[in-house]
C-alpha cells in the first residue's frame, strides 16, 4: 500500500563544485609548498652568504706547541683580538704596515648556561714571552721579556693565541679578530649603543668631538669612543679598557634584547655585519656561532662579568703595566675550572694598597726649613702612617725618591699616585719595618689633588651596569 508519498528522484550533484573544492585545495597546497620553499630559500641563502662572509685563518698544533689541559670540557673560551689594521676599508685611519692588537680579552662561556665571563689584557703589560715559529710573513718571536701584544705583531693571531694559553694555562677554543670598519658596522646594524659621556670630548686623533651626558653612539663615534686614549682620563690603555668593557657591555645588553632578537631584519643585519667583520679559526663556524648564540641566550645580563688581570703599574718599566701575583693565578684558574667569580674574593683591575697599610719616614733633601714636617702632615690627613721625619746626611738632593725593601714594593705605587711630580723607586736593602722613605727634593712639586671619586682600585662588573654609573 502506498504512503501516498512519491518517492522523489535523487538530485543530482553540482559537477563544478568538487572541482571547485579540489581546485582550493590545491591553491592551498600550492601556496604553503611555495611558503615553504621560500622560507628554506631564505634561511638556506642567509646561512650561504653569513658563512661567506667569514675569513678563516688556520691555526695548527705547530703553532701552539703543547697546550693546556682542557679541565672544563664543555666550557667554551674564545680568544677576541681587535686588529688596527690599517689597510683596505681601514685606510683612513692611517697609513701603518703590518697589524697591532688594539683589544685583547678572553671570553669564557659555562656549560652551564648560567654565566660568562670577559677578561681584559692590558696591552701595556709586560710578560714573559714564548717562542713563536715564523708565518704567514711574519718573524715569529723569539722567548723574552716584553709587552703583551708584541705577540700579535710578530707571529700574528697564532703567537697571541699561544702567549694567552702559555701565561694563562687557560686552553683557548676559538678565536675571533674584528676590525675597525666592522666594529662600525656591527654597531650601525643595531642601531647604536648608548652610552655616558662624563665631560665634553675633542680628540681629532680619534676623530671624535663629543657632548658630555648620555646619548646613542654609532659607527665612526663609537669607533672613536673605544679607541680613544690621549684625551681621556689619565691617558693610559687601562682607562680605554675601562670604556671597551662598559661599551661592550650597554651593546651586549641591546643585542639581547628584545628589541633585536625579535625583529628578524635587524637581527639579520647584525649577523651580517658581524661575520663580514670577523676573521676566525675554521672551527668557529656561522653553525657554532649559532650554536652558542643559543646557548647564551637565556644568560641573563647579570650573569656576564667583565674584569681586568689583577695588575700594577711597573717600578721597572716606566709607562707599563705588571701581573699581581698571586692574584692573576687565582682568576685564570676560577675560568679554566668554571667557577663563579662572584664570592671568590679576587678583583681584577689595579691592586692596591690602602694608604692606611703604608708605613713611611720622610727626609727633607732641600735647604727649605720645616719641608718635611709639611709633607709629613699632608700624608697623614689622607690616612698614611708616617714613623718618622728628619733631614738627609747630604743637601741638596735634586730630585724626589722612594726607596723601597723589596717585600713593600706593591705599596710603592699607592704613594707615586698621590705625589704630583714623578719619583723615583728605588730598590734598597730590607729595612726594619718595612717602610718606605720618602726623600723631598728639589724638583719636589707637593701632592696631587684627591678626585672626587676616590677609590680603592677597579673592580669586576656585569652586564646590566650603566655607563652612567661610573660617569
Amino acid at each position: 500500500m502506498s504512503s501516498g508519498l512519491i518517492d522523489a528522484p535523487a538530485k543530482p550533484a553540482d559537477p563544478a563544485k568538487p572541482r571547485r573544492t579540489r581546485r582550493w585545495v590545491w591553491w592551498l597546497v600550492a601556496a604553503l609548498t611555495a611558503l615553504v620553499v621560500g622560507v628554506t630559500a631564505t634561511v638556506v641563502g642567509a646561512y650561504v652568504r653569513l658563512s661567506g662572509n667569514v675569513r678563516h685563518v688556520e691555526v695548527g698544533r705547530e703553532d701552539l706547541g703543547p697546550r693546556p689541559v682542557k679541565v672544563a670540557a664543555k666550557a667554551v673560551n674564545i680568544l677576541i683580538v681587535g686588529s688596527d689594521q690599517r689597510d683596505g676599508r681601514n685606510a683612513r685611519y692611517g697609513r701603518f704596515a703590518g697589524e697591532r692588537t688594539d683589544t685583547i680579552m678572553l671570553a669564557h662561556l659555562s656549560p652551564r648556561h648560567d654565566n660568562a665571563m670577559v677578561v681584559s689584557f692590558p696591552r701595556d703589560s709586560m710578560v714573559q714571552l714564548p717562542a713563536c715559529r715564523a708565518r704567514q710573513g711574519l718573524p715569529g718571536q723569539y722567548p723574552h721579556l716584553g709587552m703583551i701584544n708584541e705577540s700579535f705583531t710578530y707571529g700574528g693571531i697564532a703567537c697571541t693565541w699561544k702567549t694567552i694559553e702559555t701565561l694563562t694555562g687557560i686552553h683557548i677554543d676559538h678565536f675571533v679578530k674584528v676590525d675597525f670598519t666592522g666594529f662600525k658596522d656591527m654597531v650601525n646594524a643595531i642601531g647604536g649603543v648608548e652610552v655616558c659621556v662624563p665631560e665634553p670630548i675633542d680628540d681629532p686623533k680619534a676623530m671624535l668631538a663629543l657632548d658630555a651626558g648620555r646619548q646613542v653612539l654609532r659607527g665612526e663615534q663609537a669607533l672613536g669612543y673605544v679607541r680613544a686614549r690621549y684625551s681621556l682620563g689619565d691617558g693610559s690603555d687601562i682607562g680605554r679598557i675601562r670604556r671597551q668593557q662598559m661599551f661592550i657591555a650597554s651593546m651586549v645588553k641591546k643585542v639581547m634584547s628584545g628589541e633585536t632578537l625579535t625583529d628578524p631584519a635587524r637581527l639579520f643585519r647584525f649577523l651580517d655585519a658581524a661575520t663580514r667583520s670577523l676573521t676566525t679559526d675554521p672551527g668557529l663556524t656561522p653553525a657554532v656561532m649559532k650554536d652558542l648564540a643559543m646557548r647564551a641566550r637565556g644568560l641573563a645580563a647579570g650573569r656576564i662579568h667583565f674584569v681586568t688581570t689583577p695588575w700594577r703599574y711597573s717600578l721597572t718599566h716606566p709607562g707599563r703595566v705588571e701581573w699581581v701575583e698571586p692574584q692573576s693565578t687565582q682568576l685564570f684558574r676560577i675560568i679554566a675550572r668554571d667557577r663563579p667569580i662572584a664570592g671568590s674574593g679576587v678583583r681584577g683591575g689595579q691592586t692596591r694598597v690602602p694608604r692606611s697599610q703604608v708605613t713611611v719616614e720622610v727626609r727633607n733633601g732641600t735647604w727649605r726649613s720645616g719641608m718635611a714636617a709639611l709633607v709629613a702632615a699632608q700624608l697623614e690627613e689622607r690616612g698614611y702612617h708616617v714613623v718618622e721625619i728628619g733631614d738627609t746626611v747630604r743637601k741638596p738632593r735634586p730630585a724626589t725618591t722612594i726607596a723601597y725593601p723589596a717585600r713593600s714594593a706593591d705599596e710603592v705605587p699607592t704613594l707615586t699616585r698621590d705625589l704630583a711630580g714623578s719619583a723615583a723607586g728605588r730598590l734598597t736593602p730590607a729595612r726594619k719595618g718595612g717602610r718606605l722613605v720618602l726623600v723631598i727634593g728639589d724638583d719636589w712639586k707637593g701632592l696631587k689633588e684627591l678626585p672626587r671619586n676616590d677609590i680603592a682600585g677597579l673592580k669586576g662588573f656585569d652586564a646590566t651596569r650603566d655607563s652612567c654609573a661610573d660617569a
